[in-house]
């Protein structure tokens, strides 16, 4: 009986820990975009994710400022997907989310820079969320990082910026 009642409060725990974590938003620069219908294409997919409020387009900089519902559990990789659905790249990836989002077995820093804010930025330093040139210098950079050189898509290292 009271295992019973430790395994239930470890899961009732457990998901009210996952509940709070979560991406506020996601700057996302595209490579690859030559028109105006270019990045109407990865708007468009953008806003194929349920858990999307508002796109923001700036086309000068090919960047997509994505802002989300509030308690979604979603990861940078349906990012990854929905632009290369459209036909184009991740140049960079910079997210803003709650700071017990990176606490999850997930995301590895690849820096020390610590924050006590509750909303933390930090950038995903994988293959396929930097241009291909930045990826090689990183890997240079992180080669002590086992896990970096694995690409395992649910895996993702972050830099932390604030």
């Amino acid at each position: 009986m009271k295992t019973i009642y430790i395994l239930i409060t470890s899961m009732v725990l457990m998901f009210s820990l996952n509940s709070n974590a979560q991406i506020v938003k996601a700057e996302i620069r595209a490579t690859g975009l030559t028109c105006s219908m270019c990045s109407n294409a990865i708007n468009k997919q953008l806003k194929t994710v349920p858990e999307v409020v508002n796109v923001e387009i700036d086309l000068n900089s090919n960047t997509f400022t994505v802002t989300l519902k509030e308690g979604n559990e979603l990861s940078p990789k349906i990012f990854k997907e929905k632009v290369e659905k459209a036909g184009f790249f991740i140049g960079s990836l910079v997210v803003t989310a709650k700071s017990n989002t990176i606490t999850q077995s997930s995301y590895i820093m690849v820096n020390d820079k610590k924050s006590n804010a509750s909303e933390i930025q930090f950038q995903v330093v994988d293959k396929g969320y930097v241009t291909e040139k930045e990826f090689k210098k990183l890997s240079k950079s992180y080669k002590n990082i086992d896990t970096y050189a694995s690409n395992n898509e649910d895996d993702f290292h972050i830099k932390m910026i604030n």
